[in-house]
């Protein structure tokens, strides 16, 4: 039978509670969207598989609550990942302001090698506008991160954004996987070390209902 992947990575969505991070992650693993918001409670998680320079790369995205009640809770996942979204909504002025706080959270918790994106999303609400695109790419460069606008409504950017930094997770571990070959996904299939390590404790994100 045929390896459904070769290699499985974790990333994690960030941002503030109402920026969207949950419908991003619909739109991208399912293609829904839904206007309604019902906002994420601790840590659910979805996957996919996509294939980059031959590899199949299973990614097992991790949406993570934004409100300051579960940020113990989810600050756990920061060191299990090797991609790290920080999401602001282009119209919250307020949610922009925040990625430096998210950005120091993964500074100080998540491994060294992460790689990082910024996304602005609801790029559709260009009415409501409070935080230009030249304000986005002027913080994405100082922290040395790509930049997408994004919005789940229009589905713009969004399978850009996932396999961007798909790419960039893959372009990190290269010379792991390169050295470890075929035995690739003993180091790197992380859903199952959890399991063993009782880490896991929420439920199968493929099945949860996509409420934005």
């Amino acid at each position: 039978m045929a390896k459904q992947y070769d290699v499985l990575f974790r990333l994690l969505l960030l941002g503030d509670s109402g920026v969207g991070k949950t419908c991003l992650l619909c739109r991208f693993t399912d293609n829904e969207f839904h206007p309604s918001h019902i906002s994420t409670i601790g840590v659910d998680f979805k996957m996919k598989t996509l294939e980059i320079d031959g590899v199949k790369v299973r990614i097992q995205i991790w949406d993570t609550a934004g409100q300051e009640r579960y940020q113990t809770i989810t600050k756990q996942y920061y060191r299990r990942a090797q991609g790290i979204f920080l999401v602001y909504d282009i119209t919250s002025e307020r949610s922009f302001q925040h990625i430096m706080k998210w950005a120091s959270d993964v500074d100080e918790y998540a491994p060294e090698k992460v790689q990082k994106i910024l996304v602005g999303n609801k790029s559709d609400e260009e009415h409501r506008r409070q935080v230009a695109t030249e304000q986005g790419n002027k913080l994405a460069k100082a922290y040395g991160m790509d930049f997408f606008e994004t919005s789940a409504f229009t589905n713009h950017n969004i399978t850009e954004s996932f396999t961007r930094l798909a790419e960039l997770v893959l372009q990190a571990n290269k010379k792991d996987l390169d050295l470890l070959g075929g035995s690739m996904n003993d180091q790197f299939d992380l859903a199952v070390l959890e399991e063993q390590e009782g880490l896991c404790n929420v439920s199968d994100g493929t099945h949860k209902s996509c409420w934005c």
